[in-house]
């Protein structure tokens, strides 16, 4: 074994001391004869240099290469910090608009309110509809424990939405006019002649209720304001309803009946105003 390591070893140093002159002997040669050693140094840089090229455009490509997954990787960051600028943005006009849309709404309560200011009211949030486009039957977000009793009258948008007929502890709910089971005693305002408006959900989709049982002589006539009438055992007098459209005398020539644009929006209710005063009469009747 050290026999081996001694042969391999000697061959090494008279290389390396071969190489060393050889370097001295061409340093000594280009500092006496410049010039003279020209072509062997452009043979050599006729091999060294495509290779120095190609190694240094590598080195490049490979520089480029992380300098763009770096700026990448930071573009990346910057978007998704712009992302969750734009959500939080966005949470905050979204926010905006609905304390808008909140504070809209309890103007118009307060507004109508004032339009029934001999009445003692409560505001209430709709929480829950039965299915369907219009709001014919919902629950609202106040019960016994706000004073809501069966029969209480409900109000939006300047005119009648319904009547309360259950009521649990924390909510109610509420039938509106625009359902199939719902008929109020009405009159017109200017007259005072009565009728009675009747629910009709497949009719409402035109966005008119029916108007019926009017005497061919009473003064109910196109565009007249319809309001809940004072012989209503449930419903509260002069609680605007809606107007009246096409009136035209039966087939019977007796009475007269038409149709009624309702003065609420059953499309998009969110929030009602409760008259916590009860319609006092003798008998129960149909309202």
């Amino acid at each position: 074994m050290k026999n081996k390591k001694k042969k391999t070893s000697f061959p090494a140093r008279y290389v390396l001391f071969f190489l060393m002159l050889l370097c001295i002997s061409l340093l000594a040669v280009d500092y006496f004869r410049p010039g003279l050693l020209s072509p062997l140094t452009n043979a050599v840089n006729s091999v060294l240099l495509p290779m120095q090229k190609g190694l240094n455009h590598l080195g490049t490509g490979f520089a480029d290469t992380a300098y763009d997954y770096q700026s990448l990787e930071e573009a990346r960051a910057e978007n998704q910090e712009l992302r969750d600028e734009v959500a939080a943005l966005k949470e905050q006009v979204n926010n905006y608009q609905q304390g808008q849309v909140e504070l809209q709404e309890l103007q118009e309560l307060f507004d109508l309110s004032g339009q029934y200011s001999d009445y003692e009211m409560t505001g209430a949030r709709v929480i829950q509809k039965d299915a369907g486009n219009w709001y014919h039957s919902f629950v609202i977000d106040k019960g016994e424990e706000d004073g809501i009793q069966v029969d209480m009258n409900v109000i939006a948008d300047g005119g009648l939405v319904g009547i309360v007929t259950e009521v649990g502890p924390n909510y109610a709910k509420v039938r509106s006019i625009i359902d199939d089971d719902s008929n109020v005693s009405a009159m017109s305002l200017n007259s005072g002649d009565t009728c009675i408006v009747s629910g009709d959900l497949q009719l409402y989709e035109e966005g008119r209720l029916r108007i019926s049982y009017i005497d061919k002589d009473d003064n109910v006539w196109d565009d007249d304001k319809i309001v809940t009438s004072n012989i209503s055992d449930k419903y509260l007098p002069n609680i605007l309803i809606g107007y009246a459209q096409d009136i035209e005398v039966d087939s019977n020539n007796v009475t007269k009946s038409g149709y009624l644009v309702p003065a609420v929006d059953f499309e998009h209710l969110q929030t009602v105003l409760v008259i916590k005063t009860l319609k006092v009469t003798g008998e129960e009747s149909q309202s």
